[in-house]
């Protein structure tokens, strides 16, 4: 019996990012909110019985892998040998993330996978699934049900929020692919920093986000190697955003506006102020962004 599901895999941004020290195995310790928004690819994945384990990607839209150095391919592989499972999988890919961007794209994929091999395997295991998506990466547990949540330790530590204002965003991308062990390895310890004060979280809970709650302590590591992601942040700055921040490790930066009309106007203002990157118009999701339709 073939089995199928698709679903939506939102981008995410870091409304901050505070790299707060390092662990003696070399991963960084870090303090974020990640916000799932509106910006999204899409996965299907079809499933059907096999005596062997197989697992074939297709890539719809320039620039992802389709092999092994895919996070999708290797989520649906590591399912298929941790719940030793034979099957043949066969993963449609439609990306509108970009890749290198430091929008969780590739982990976001890998989630969304594993989400419906879990579902169509019958699997209900979220300890052993969320063990399962720390090995693929250090994001990919939080998109295993991506909803507005403060991230700590490498990403393993999950507190979902479950009042966080909803967010007007507008989401730029230089035409750079940003290597994210390069930024954390070039990040010396004189920039790391102090998790986030109870004050300022308060604000931000509450709707009250200003420019200096936006801390990534990657930006500046990121903006000297690749000079367009300051740019662009200096042409949002321009459009009457509230505040303005790369994501993540580099290069996307996003800006936030008081209201749809702001946002919308500073989309299009964008286009004109830097036709060399890729503008998105996006909202934050309050709750998970992977709408799941069976057939």
């Amino acid at each position: 019996m073939v089995k199928l599901l698709s679903e939506f895999a939102p981008a995410k941004i870091n409304l901050f990012l505070r790299v707060v020290g390092r662990r003696s195995d070399g991963y960084h310790l870090l303090d974020s909110i990640f916000v799932p928004v509106s910006l999204a690819d899409l996965v299907t994945l079809e499933l059907r019985p096999a005596c062997a384990r197989s697992v074939e990607l297709v890539v719809y839209g320039a620039g992802a892998p389709t092999d092994a150095s895919n996070l999708a391919w290797r989520a649906a592989d590591a399912f298929l040998r941790d719940f030793r499972l034979d099957a043949a999988v066969r993963i449609g890919l439609a990306k509108r993330i970009p890749s290198g961007a430091g929008l969780g794209g590739g982990s976001s994929d890998a989630g969304a996978v594993l989400r419906m091999m879990a579902a169509l395997n019958g699997v209900d295991d979220p300890v052993r699934l969320g063990q399962l998506a720390l090995r693929l990466g250090a994001d990919v547990p939080f998109f295993l049900n991506p909803r507005p949540a403060r991230v700590g330790g490498i990403g393993e530590r999950i507190e979902v929020l479950r009042s966080f204002p909803a967010l007007e965003l507008v989401i730029a991308v230089p035409p750079v692919e940003v290597s994210t062990a390069e930024m954390f390895q070039a990040l010396s310890p004189e920039g790391f920093d102090a998790p986030i004060g109870d004050v300022d979280l308060n604000e931000i809970l509450s709707g009250r986000i200003a420019a200096h709650h936006l801390v990534n302590g990657l930006e500046a590591v990121a903006a000297a190697r690749y000079p367009p992601i300051g740019e662009l942040k200096a042409k949002l700055e321009t459009t009457g955003a509230l505040g303005c921040a790369m994501s993540g490790s580099g290069g996307a930066v996003f800006a936030l506006y008081d209201a749809a009309t702001q946002a919308d106007v500073a989309a299009a203002s964008m286009s004109g102020l830097a036709p060399w990157a890729r503008v998105f118009r996006a909202r934050s999701v309050p709750s998970s962004a992977a709408a799941q339709a069976q057939a």
